[in-house]
């Protein structure tokens, strides 16, 4: 009796001459890709029509106008009358500083809080204005940066944790195969928690926010919850590429482009702008807001994260009517094949 010989199992081949040029050329692609997102805003870094009052009589701040005017492009000038205006300016977000021309003298108001490099980059140029002129300028912390996080590095930190939080929430529940309002239901748990968790970490143990706790943790969660819920959302209707790309527009863009570090107005245009319609701009300047100026300001950001979760939860249950109703499609066409065979 014979037997068959045995099959022997087909070695796996190496990639293939195409395989090895792609590789070769979309890493170097990407690499230069992230170099010239993160690289290109740092190098450029300087003030474009940063947002700085002037205060006092029109008379007495002509002078300090055309001053400023002089660095073509740098500052958008806001004129106050007096300094209580121009602190309540930058209270409001208005402003990141004002220059108040007293009988004593000029006078520099900041906001550290804001940003401690604008609040440096201010005390910088218009001190080194009042030196050249042979006086003194002298400098008061409107709302100052928490002596916990004086250099605001720590909220800075916080920017990456968060985004990486929501794209392993995100995939996680794409790779888990969770659909519809079991999906969006894992998502808004994740958020919430992660939130929670940062406000702990943040405000109760480094003290780097100074807020209402709890309008931290909501603004924390949300912004993860703009992250995860548009990976979700991606890969629901675009399979797992839906990942790589929302990830990538995250990573790649989000980051670099968030302005965390400076000010939004010292990147390069439209860079800047770009940064705040994206989750991680728009989360931190939401922080900032909620922590340090009692919600001043807070609304442009919240609406865009929530836009971003919003469309993000609505494409996870989207993605999953549209697979329900395709098996549904298929299954009535093997009745039919069935019945008719």
């Amino acid at each position: 009796m014979s037997t068959a010989p045995a099959t022997q199992a087909t070695p796996r081949t190496l990639p293939n001459g195409h395989g090895v040029v792609a590789v070769a050329v979309l890493i170097p692609l990407l690499a230069a890709l992230a170099l010239w997102a993160f690289a290109w805003p740092a190098a450029r870094t300087a003030p474009r029509d940063l947002p700085l009052g002037v205060a006092g009589p029109a008379a007495a701040t002509a002078q300090v106008e055309r001053q400023l005017q002089q660095q073509k492009g740098a500052f958008e000038i806001h004129r106050y009358a007096d300094e209580a205006a121009a602190r309540r300016a930058i209270e409001d977000r208005t402003v990141y500083g004002a220059v108040v021309v007293t009988a004593e003298g000029p006078e520099l108001l900041t906001a550290s809080a804001a940003s401690p490099f604008v609040a440096q980059l201010l005390q910088q140029a218009v001190a080194e204005q009042a030196s050249a002129e042979g006086g003194q300028i002298r400098t008061v912390d409107v709302v100052a940066a928490p002596e916990a996080d004086p250099r605001g590095s720590a909220l800075n930190a916080c920017v990456l944790p968060l985004a990486l939080a929501g794209i392993a929430a995100g995939s996680a529940v794409s790779l888990l195969g969770l659909r519809g309002i079991r999906a969006v239901t894992a998502l808004l748990a994740a958020a919430a928690l992660v939130g929670v968790a940062a406000a702990a970490i943040a405000h109760s143990w480094l003290g780097v926010l100074t807020g209402d706790w709890w309008a931290e943790a909501g603004s924390l969660a949300l912004a993860t919850l703009a992250v995860s819920a548009a990976v979700a959302g991606l890969s629901a209707l675009l399979g797992r590429a839906g990942i790589g790309i929302a990830a990538g527009v995250v990573m790649l863009f989000g980051n670099p482009f968030s302005g965390a570090a400076t000010a939004p107005q010292l990147l390069p245009e439209p860079v800047g702008t770009i940064g705040q319609w994206l989750p991680p701009g728009a989360g931190t300047t939401l922080v900032r807001s909620v922590s340090f100026f009692d919600g001043a300001a807070a609304t442009d950001p919240a609406l865009t994260l929530t836009w971003w979760a919003a469309l993000g939860l609505g494409a996870v249950l989207l993605g999953s009517a549209l697979q329900t109703r395709t098996k549904r499609t298929e299954r009535a066409a093997e009745r039919e094949l069935t019945a008719v065979g």
